[in-house]
């Protein structure tokens, strides 16, 4: 990422970029192209080998396999071995690409992000006129596997960080831990960070002919037992090499490390990957104790369903009310043709050219509690809905040249009541722009909050017209 990079809005390639080798665990041969996609397209897989040439979306619910990498299928369509390309776009601070591919694979070119990261580069990130909205974590998430004793936590942070911790009962590797502070380091910290196996898990993947695309420079090898002449013939012949070789217990062919903890870096590379699979940018302090994909893929899950379930507090605007309104009730009344009792905005908080928020006090004083549910006071809907239209008005108006002007409902659409509005209830009225004002028409999204609750929610159409 360059020092001019803004975390704050979306990001594209500038240009397409290739990239062609075999793929882990298939040994197909697979040329994968990244190509720029629009705001809010997020990353989406196409095989155009395939009739139709299906699109499968990089989302946790419709991973199928973790056993060796993560694995994407939707109906016939499938995507294997997603995670490096995944982590090599969000370590870039790309938001939105398309992945085509003319096999079932992503290239496992040398285990790790590094040829990715840099295809990206020669393409160029490109910032894109569209806001990039984080979601942030404000509880802890914890996620615990008792069976592989693997740990994973999402804390509240300003950040998206990570930290991992591995523990192989190896004496080779020994436990380990990596930590990536911030996503402007994964190029230079993590990408070049290659996958790794026990030498014992390579001689079964390969009994069970499971890594076809295997070879001894897309993985490191961690051979944390003697090996015998003959082994070590056997591996020299499948991979079709004079010798193989081991200098005590270590790493096959006496690999050099790019960094002391790689393996634990990579499993970072891993976690980064596997958490694109969420579809949201998070802000949170990840600690992955013992991860793997399957975990990783669960925990995604976990976070998923949790910004679901909260994702409309994202919006809520907030109401301090110790704060000078933008326009207080005489200038409300001043922009206004209505009066009391029909005046249903008290005042202004919040006012741009594309929003604008306002706030009703709702008291049991209120003229229209006479005569609806006197027993049991509830503010009519069609009245929250005048609220919306009347702060919309403001807004409308506002954004025109100056003089005297009407509003009026051209029409309301997909309006939905949630919860009840009751004296005592401080009316949050929020209306967005969905379209330029052209020709007087307005076309606004409305929402009533009380607290973080949405209580209204309305599509509004109103002209305005000069009196």
């Amino acid at each position: 990422m360059n020092n001019n990079f803004n975390p704050d809005k979306q990001h594209t390639l500038q240009s397409a970029a290739s990239i062609s080798g075999t793929g882990l665990h298939t040994g197909i041969n697979v040329d994968m192209t990244l190509k720029p996609a629009n705001p809010g397209f997020g990353f989406q897989f196409q095989r155009i080998d395939l009739p139709g040439q299906p699109v499968i979306k990089a989302d946790c619910d419709l991973v199928t396999d973790t056993s060796r990498g993560t694995t994407l299928q939707e109906g016939e369509t499938k995507v294997c071995t997603v995670e490096h390309i995944l982590a090599a776009l969000v370590g870039m601070g790309v938001d939105n690409c398309l992945i085509e591919l003319n096999g079932p694979e992503i290239p496992i070119a040398d285990g790790s992000s590094a040829p990715f990261v840099e295809i990206i580069e020669e393409a160029g990130v490109l910032e894109q006129d569209a806001a990039k909205v984080w979601y942030s974590i404000d509880t802890n998430i914890t996620h615990y596997d008792e069976k592989k004793r693997v740990e994973m936590t999402a804390l509240p942070s300003t950040d998206y960080k990570i930290t991992t911790l591995i523990d192989f009962n190896s004496p080779v590797l020994g436990t380990q831990h990596a930590g990536l502070k911030t996503m402007r380091d994964f190029k230079d910290e993590i990408a070049s960070c290659r996958t790794f196996c026990f030498l014992h898990e390579l001689e079964m993947l390969l009994e069970h002919n499971l890594i076809k695309g295997g070879d001894i420079n897309n993985a490191i090898v961690i051979v944390d037992k003697p090996v015998t002449k003959e082994e070590m013939d056997r591996l020299a012949k499948v991979f079709n090499r004079k010798n193989i070789e081991v200098k005590n217990e270590g790493y096959l062919n006496n690999l050099e490390l790019r960094f002391p903890n790689e393996p634990a870096r990579h499993k970072t590379l891993d976690v980064v990957g596997d958490l694109a699979l969420i579809g949201y940018p998070i802000k949170a302090h990840i600690i992955a104790n013992r991860p793997g994909h399957s975990t990783n893929v669960d925990f995604a899950r976990k976070i998923k369903q949790y910004i679901k379930r909260n994702k409309h507090v994202k919006d809520v605007p907030v109401y301090d009310p110790n704060l000078p309104p933008v326009f207080t009730l005489q200038q409300i009344e001043k922009t206004l043709p209505h009066r009391y009792p029909f005046l249903l905005v008290d005042k202004i908080i919040e006012l741009t050219d594309k929003h604008i928020v306002g706030i009703k006090n709702v008291t049991y004083n209120e003229p229209f509690f006479t005569g609806h549910f006197p027993g049991n006071p509830v503010m009519p809907g069609v009245l929250q809905v005048e609220a919306l239209a009347q702060t919309g008005g403001i807004l409308c108006i506002n954004a025109l040249p100056p003089g005297e002007y009407d509003t009026y409902f051209l029409k309301i659409d997909n309006c939905k009541f949630k919860q009840k509005v009751v004296p005592g209830d401080t009316m949050i009225l929020k209306m967005e722009l969905i379209s330029p004002i052209r020709r007087g028409i307005c076309e606004m999204r409305g929402t009533v909050y009380v607290g973080n609750k949405i209580a209204t929610e309305a599509d509004l159409m109103a002209q305005v017209v000069k009196r």
